[in-house]
């Protein structure tokens, strides 16, 4: 079948909203949709006849989005995470994981340390309001399958804002999210950080128990690199004649 370009246009923007869901990126999102249509025109001729474009597109961007969206160092085991749910003595804080629940950014910290699959699951369903039936078409799985991974994936969340309550618990009166401070260290090094957030790197520096490594590393790496620098290298003279010929004096 021959799928002209308008007609994937008139899907952008639900693809978009499809791509920013699953990755809560704007610009990996939008990069989605466009690698989408491209590898849609590529192979047109696998869609059939009668089937939903939009559907099928979803489909594609799913599959590229594996391969994309960026995992996280810090995910839960689910095969773990139901073990654990399986233990008639496992449980955890109510109080705690409503408290952290009520703040996206900790609801939005602990969707990323569920596994891809599982989390996209969770996101469509509970998020966007998708049926089951339309998660597991668009992954490819069974019904059962994809009821499988909603159930997972809810038990994986639930552990990983568990995990993140004891986590905050450790770090309580460290200024500054791990993150937060790790993304300014390049400026930090390099002096030009405004005074304010400088204060607050530095003190973060000086009592979170994993970021001053990571700093230190940080810091040999940059002074190395300075070795590299030959500061007696010249042009190689016959390289200097054909410049000279070509461009003259």
């Amino acid at each position: 079948m021959t799928i002209k370009a308008q007609e994937l246009v008139e899907h952008s923007d639900a693809l978009y909203r499809f791509a920013l869901s699953i990755s809560r990126d704007p610009v990996l999102a939008s990069d989605l949709v466009q690698d989408t249509f491209v590898r849609a025109l590529e192979r047109a001729d696998q869609f059939r006849d009668g089937s939903s474009l939009r559907a099928w597109l979803r489909r594609i961007l799913h599959n590229l989005a594996i391969d994309r969206v960026r995992r996280s160092s810090r995910e839960v085991v689910v095969d773990e995470v139901e073990d654990d749910w399986h233990d008639d003595n496992y449980t955890v804080d109510p109080e705690a994981i409503a408290v952290r629940t009520q703040t996206r950014e900790e609801l939005q910290d602990a969707l990323e340390r569920v596994p891809f699959n599982y989390r996209v699951t969770v996101i469509l369903h509970d998020v966007d309001g998708w049926t089951v039936r339309e998660i597991a078409e668009v992954q490819g799985v069974s019904l059962p399958a994809a009821k499988q991974r909603l159930r997972r994936g809810r038990m994986a969340l639930v552990a990983a804002l568990a995990e993140g309550h004891v986590r905050r618990k450790n770090l309580k009166g460290v200024p500054m999210r791990c993150w937060d401070a790790r993304k300014h260290v390049s400026d930090y090094l390099d002096g030009i950080l405004d005074p304010k957030t400088t204060g607050l790197v530095e003190t973060h520096l000086e009592v979170c128990p994993t970021c001053p490594p990571l700093y230190a590393a940080l810091v040999d790496a940059h002074e190395q690199l300075l070795t590299l620098r030959d500061t007696n290298a010249v042009i190689p003279p016959d390289l200097e004649s054909k410049i000279r010929e070509r461009f003259g004096e």
